[in-house]
């Protein structure tokens, strides 16, 4: 039998292609309930139907009330039990065969579904234990993506860009294991390494040269953090780096807690550090949301960007959003630029526009990066020189 199984987070939906016609026959039903230890709450879950009255059993246990029989099987790991009960008269009344064909199916599907979230359960916590193990041992990554001013095409920052390869040696997405981090509540530790590492990294270049910003991604919850901004004044304290060259990028969903988002971006730009809106476009900003918040740029999601000389409808907002952001006097960076034709696309105003994409550089480690930084001043001195 196909069973397809989709993962989000910490749940999983299990579609099977067996006709439910099939099963309406059955006289089995289910419920599932689950309880919090601490508070002993428990509620209804799942249900085919609910029995009247409602039984809920917190232990393995079976029994009879009334004309239905019970039987429940509670989780060793979980906080949840499965309870399966039928109407005497139905079971009687029903095919023998089909009865127990009904019964083998729930077990295959029953047993199906353990295997395949044991799996899914074992996989994501191994996943957690060796990131976590990569992070006691510094085993992070850090790669930089150049920004550049559309108008000269010239580097005036980067972005620094989290990497991680398992214990096996394979990669594994930041759209994987920082949400792990998140979900499991140290991602703070993630987002202090990248720190780490830019002010080790650059810390030469951003004294020696005021106007080059490093961008570092910033999580909700590094927003609450109150261990967050001390943590970054000690730290440039100790490099001797200007606040103004380490910019904070935050999502739109990270501002999802707006009065404890907001006093942080004001005390992060009191501070001297510049703060941008990430993958603008795809969450709820407004112009009234904008101005609250109070950041000094915006950076366009790069699915904008992709849409540019097709016929999606995407391409007709962007002109709203560069006009909000020439409103608000916000500064403008477009993500996954990888043509020309869409690095001319945002070249044709006098806004000023900032860009990052393929077109001018893949992310590359810190030494890579310095390295066409140092190329580049050559190669201008030598200009300057025989003018």
């Amino acid at each position: 039998m196909d069973v397809i199984t989709l993962q989000q987070g910490d749940f999983f939906v299990v579609f099977t292609l067996y006709p439910r016609l099939h099963l309406e026959p059955a006289p089995m039903h289910y419920f599932e309930t689950v309880t919090d230890s601490p508070t002993q709450k428990t509620g209804v879950l799942l249900s085919d139907q609910f029995p009247t009255p409602l039984p809920i059993f917190l232990v393995e246990d079976q029994g009879r009330v009334g004309e239905n029989l019970y039987a429940t099987h509670c989780s060793i790991r979980y906080f949840n039990c499965v309870t399966a009960y039928a109407s005497i008269p139905d079971v009687i009344a029903v095919n023998r065969t089909k009865f127990h064909g009904c019964i083998a199916l729930c077990a295959l599907l029953g047993a199906s579904f353990g295997v395949i979230c044991s799996f899914l359960y074992g996989r994501n916590k191994s996943l957690e234990q060796q990131l976590r193990r990569a992070i006691r041992n510094d085993g992070l990554r850090v790669a930089y993506q150049p920004i550049v001013d559309l108008t000269t095409r010239r580097i005036v920052g980067a972005e620094a860009l989290v990497r991680w390869n398992d214990e096996e040696g394979v990669a594994v997405g930041p759209d994987v294991f920082v949400k792990i981090a998140e979900q499991r509540g140290f991602v703070g530790e993630i987002t202090r390494i990248v720190a780490r590492h830019v002010l080790r990294d650059f810390g030469e270049t951003m004294r020696t040269h005021p106007g080059f910003r490093i961008s570092i991604n910033v999580a909700a919850a590094d927003l609450s953090d109150p261990e967050f901004l001390p943590f970054l004044d000690r730290s440039l304290y100790k490099t001797g780096i200007s606040p103004e060259s380490l910019t904070i990028e935050i999502t739109e969903g990270s501002t999802a807690k707006h009065e404890i988002a907001i006093e942080t971006i004001h005390s992060l730009r009191h501070r001297g550090h510049r703060v941008h809106i990430d993958d603008f476009g795809t969450g709820y900003s407004s112009l009234s949301y904008l101005h609250e918040l109070s950041v000094d740029a915006i950076k366009i999601d790069r699915s904008f960007t992709q849409a540019i000389g097709t016929e999606s409808v995407v391409v007709a907002i962007l002109p709203q959003i560069l006009a909000m952001a020439k409103a608000l006097d916000l500064s403008v960076i477009v993500e996954g630029i990888e043509t020309n034709q869409q690095a001319e696309y945002f070249t044709g105003d006098d806004q000023p526009v900032f860009a990052q994409g393929w077109l001018f550089g893949r992310p590359v480690p810190a030494s890579e990066f310095l390295k066409k930084i140092q190329e580049i001043e050559k190669t201008e001195a030598v200009l300057v020189a025989t003018r």
